[in-house]
C-alpha cells in the first residue's frame, strides 16, 4: 500500500514545467506518452543553455536545513504560503467545491487501485489540497484542477513519498478516485536534478493519461506533477473536458507547478545561494 498527499482529482522554474508539459499535442481524447514528453523536454534544455559547460543541476535551488519547519504549527503556516490559489492558474478558473481537503488526512492508494482517505501519516508534519475548475462554457465541458503541497518532517521522508508515488503508478496503470471516476493508462517519469529541464527541485515525477468519469464522460486528458525540493512535496494536476484541447490544458498548469517551488525556495532556501524573500519555518 503505497502513501500519497491528496486525491488526484479529475525556468527555474517556469522553464520546468513549460518543457515537461508543453510537448503534448493532439486532440481532447489522449495524452501524449511520457517518453516524447521527456524527448522534447530534454531537447528544448539543450536548446537553452547558453553557457554551455554549466550543468542544469548547479542551477537547482539549495536548501537550509534549518529554514525548514520542524513542527506542524509551522508547517501548516508554510503550506498556507506556498500553496496555490485560482490566481497562479489564471483568468476563468474558480475554487471548486469543496476547495480544501481536510489537513488531517490525505489519500492512500490500496493494493486494489483504489484511494482511500486515511489519517496524516507520523512522517508529514501538514498537508493541504486545493480544488479548483474551469466551468462548462462555450460548448466545452468543464476542467478540474488541484494544487497540493505537504511538509514532511526530514528531505527523506519527502523522497520517500516521491518513490512510492512512482512504484504505486507502475503497480496500478488504472486507479479508481472513487465511485464513478478513475484514471486509465497511466504511465509516469521521473527527473532527478539537472535531468529533463529539472532545475527547479531535487526530483520531478510527471504522470499522463486520461481521466474518466460517469458524469462527465471521457476519457480526456489528464496530467499530474510533483516535485521535492527538501522536505516539501509539491503537485498540480489537471483533468480536462469534452472539447478541450491539450494546448489549453497545458495554459492553465504549465507554471503552477514551478511557482510554487519558488514560493518554497523563499521559504526553505539557502540564503547564500539564489533564494531570497520572506524567512522559512524554522524550528
Amino acid at each position: 500500500m503505497a502513501y500519497a498527499r491528496a486525491l488526484r482529482v479529475g525556468g527555474a522554474v517556469a522553464a520546468c514545467g513549460c518543457l515537461l508539459l508543453g510537448c503534448t499535442g493532439g486532440g481532447d481524447g489522449g495524452s501524449a506518452s511520457p517518453s516524447a514528453v521527456a524527448s522534447g523536454g530534454t531537447r528544448s534544455a539543450t536548446a537553452s543553455a547558453s553557457t554551455g559547460s554549466q550543468s542544469a543541476a548547479s542551477a537547482a535551488p539549495e536548501v537550509d536545513p534549518a529554514r525548514e519547519p520542524k513542527t506542524s504549527a509551522r508547517a501548516r503556516a508554510l503550506v498556507e504560503r506556498v500553496i496555490s490559489g485560482p490566481e497562479l492558474f489564471g483568468t476563468g478558473v474558480e475554487r471548486a467545491t469543496p476547495y480544501e481537503s481536510d489537513p488531517g488526512q490525505w489519500a492512500v492508494l490500496g493494493d486494489d487501485c483504489l484511494w482511500r482517505l486515511e489519517p496524516l501519516p507520523g512522517d508529514a508534519l501538514a498537508t493541504l489540497t486545493r480544488h479548483f475548475e474551469v466551468p462548462a462554457g462555450g460548448g466545452k465541458g468543464a476542467v478540474r484542477l488541484s494544487a497540493t503541497v505537504t511538509v514532511h518532517r526530514t528531505a527523506l521522508d519527502a523522497s520517500w513519498e516521491q518513490a512510492r508515488m512512482l512504484e504505486e503508478d507502475l503497480d496500478c496503470t488504472e486507479q479508481t478516485q472513487r465511485p464513478g471516476e478513475r484514471l486509465t493508462g497511466l504511465q509516469s517519469l521521473s527527473f532527478a536534478r539537472g535531468e529533463g529541464g529539472n532545475t527547479s527541485g531535487d526530483d520531478l515525477l510527471l504522470e499522463t493519461g486520461q481521466c474518466v468519469s460517469d458524469t462527465r464522460g471521457g476519457p480526456y486528458p489528464y496530467w499530474w506533477q510533483q516535485a521535492v525540493l527538501g522536505s516539501v512535496v509539491a503537485g498540480t494536476s489537471v483533468c480536462g473536458g469534452k472539447g478541450r484541447s491539450q494546448d489549453e490544458l497545458n495554459s492553465l498548469v504549465a507554471e503552477v507547478l514551478p511557482r510554487m517551488l519558488l514560493r518554497v525556495q523563499q521559504e526553505i532556501g539557502s540564503t547564500g545561494g539564489s533564494a531570497t524573500g520572506t524567512k522559512g519555518g524554522g524550528s
